[in-house]
């Protein structure tokens, strides 16, 4: 009876621990997608929402990492339920950097705002990179939950568009600094957030790799996508 009530002590500890990983995906997906709103409506209230509330994201990677530090301590955990616990502070590490770039959005929005340099609309609308990364990052965490294999190969997939838009953006941003000089300080601004949001998408992608390797116990960082889908069908 005292080995059940410990097991089920443990897998109470486990499934807290990856609740609060949701949860602070949770709270990155909304820093993201409030920090492009802020960036093409030009909503400085919401963009200082954003970088005020990173410390909430930092301070639940804390929470969280001490967590799991404390529980391999204590349970010496092995097989499955330690890759689970690699997995999570792997996770979550992810989740911070993304933050991270959330915030870096929102600062590049200011500038932009603030400087008075913006005549009209943004130039180029990041909208459509951002919901690919921000689906990414959606399906990686969809796939934590469920352990679901298949969900995180399609997010590796996924990041070959988020690159490809990345691309795209560089290349119009590149021709109107070159037609008109005046749009060199806000393409570079531009550029700056483009950039974070192709980075949330690598973010992403190595959070779908950390299930992968949770479920199937193999390392696939730095295999290619058709490789990683054998693996996953295997």
């Amino acid at each position: 009876m005292a080995n059940e009530h410990i097991a089920k002590q443990f897998d109470l500890e486990l499934e807290t621990v990856r609740a609060q990983v949701l949860r602070m995906g949770g709270l990155v997906e909304e820093q993201i997608s409030q920090a492009v709103e802020a960036l093409h409506e030009g909503k400085m209230e919401l963009a200082l929402e954003v970088i005020a509330n990173d410390h909430r994201v930092n301070g639940l990677e804390v929470n969280i990492d001490e967590r799991c530090t404390h529980i391999i301590a204590r349970r010496q955990p092995t097989a499955s339920d330690l890759r689970l616990l690699i997995a999570i502070i792997k996770t979550i590490t992810d989740l911070e950097r993304i933050g991270d770039e959330a915030e870096k959005i929102a600062r590049m929005a200011r500038l932009i705002h603030e400087s008075g340099r913006l005549h009209a609309p943004l130039p180029i609308d990041l909208r459509p990179a951002a919901h690919l990364a921000v689906r990414m990052l959606g399906r990686s965490l969809d796939a934590f939950a469920r352990l679901d294999c298949n969900s995180a190969a399609q997010v590796l997939r996924d990041d070959q568009d988020v690159d490809e838009s990345f691309r795209a953006i560089l290349r119009q941003l590149i021709t109107f600094m070159m037609e008109d000089p005046r749009t060199i300080s806000n393409s570079i601004e531009i550029l700056f957030a483009a950039k974070a949001i192709e980075r949330i998408g690598d973010h992403a992608k190595n959070m779908a790799e950390y299930v992968i390797y949770l479920v199937k116990g193999k390392d696939v960082r730095h295999t290619s996508v058709e490789e990683i889908e054998r693996t996953v069908v295997a």
